[in-house]
């Protein structure tokens, strides 16, 4: 028997077992790509950026009861807006920032549903001066969504943990 609606499924119930079996089309199973965002056309969003300059996240209690840490950059982007993007806009405020080799790691920071307060999310790392996987990541790619906040935690490069073998020189 088809399910009304869902095509390419099938559904069996047996009686007694009651085993489900469904069945998938490798049309259903191949995920839609990225859709590429005509920055013409679409209105950018404000992305509310939390900066700090020591390697850490801020703590989650600093985000509590409406009240933001005082760090923060308003930047107007989009979506398909990529981690190496968003580290070149910090380092435009920053200029601290643009010494080879200052480690910048993002993370999103969300409400939390199941209870109150704010959760993170680590996504990944970028570095001045150098190339890395993360680079070319984007904020739809990690499931961010408008009314979020970035938090990026800059290392400086004297203080920077060890370059991983993710990351080349440019």
């Amino acid at each position: 028997r088809r399910a009304a609606g869902i095509r390419g499924r099938r559904r069996c119930v047996r009686r007694g077992k009651m085993a489900v079996e469904s069945r998938v089309t490798q049309e259903e199973i191949k995920k839609e790509p990225e859709k590429p965002i005509d920055r013409e056309k679409t209105c950018p969003l404000l992305l509310r950026v939390f900066t700090t300059n020591n390697g850490r996240h801020h703590r989650m209690d600093e985000f509590s009861r409406g009240n933001v840490p005082s760090s923060e950059l308003q930047i107007y982007t989009w979506m398909d807006a990529t981690l190496k993007e968003l580290t070149s806009l910090v380092k435009e405020v920053y200029p601290e920032a643009r010494k080879k080799g200052t480690h910048f790691n993002f993370a999103i920071v969300f409400t939390d549903l199941k209870r109150p307060g704010y959760r993170v999310k680590e996504i990944g790392s970028t570095m001045s001066g150098r190339k890395g996987t993360d680079d070319s990541m984007t904020l739809q790619s990690q499931k961010f969504q408008i009314g979020d906040y970035l938090d990026i935690a800059i290392t400086p490069p004297n203080r920077a943990p060890p370059p991983s073998s993710r990351m080349r020189p440019y």
